[in-house]
């Protein structure tokens, strides 16, 4: 179990060993990873940055083709965005409640994300951890899902 987790955690250093061991699949993992990364406020621990570098390198060499990696990346970036946005959307007011999330700051995070929300989206691509979390809060605060799709596209396009 250990090293699964840490295959998982450190898959930007076993990348070129799994896809000697699973061939084709390992875009699927790719997408899978990438995916849960953004896509779930509880898994911003997941390598995005290294692992879309070291990706990047292997491809150079070869050993994936840089045309499914760039669009199985991508796909999975924009998806995983768009389900935290909708998480966030439907259960986030919920999940945190009156204690913790008073509707001044729901207000606050609407008007912040309708200002600057497009910026927050596109530049939240490049930051571990905030790429996780952007789309979630975008979600909560209610910002325009249109506005929205088209910074999460254009920024999962281009990270």
């Amino acid at each position: 179990m250990f090293d699964f987790i840490s295959i998982i955690l450190h898959l930007d250093q076993y990348i070129a060993s799994l896809i000697q061991q699973y061939g084709i699949l390992i875009y699927l993992i790719l997408f899978l990873i990438i995916f849960l990364e953004t896509g779930f406020v509880i898994t911003p621990f997941l390598p995005g940055d290294s692992l879309i570098f070291a990706a990047g390198l292997l491809s150079i060499s070869g050993q994936l083709n840089i045309f499914y990696l760039f669009f199985v990346l991508a796909v999975a970036a924009i998806l995983g965005d768009t389900v935290n946005y909708w998480i966030g959307n439907k259960f986030g007011e919920r999940a945190f409640g009156g204690k913790y999330l008073k509707k001044e700051y729901l207000d606050r995070a609407h008007q912040f994300y309708e200002k600057y929300g497009g910026k927050t989206i596109f530049l939240a691509r490049f930051v571990p951890i905030i790429r996780t979390f952007a789309p979630f809060v975008a979600g909560i605060g209610k910002m325009s899902y249109k506005k929205f799709l088209s910074y999460n596209v254009s920024g999962g396009i281009t990270w």
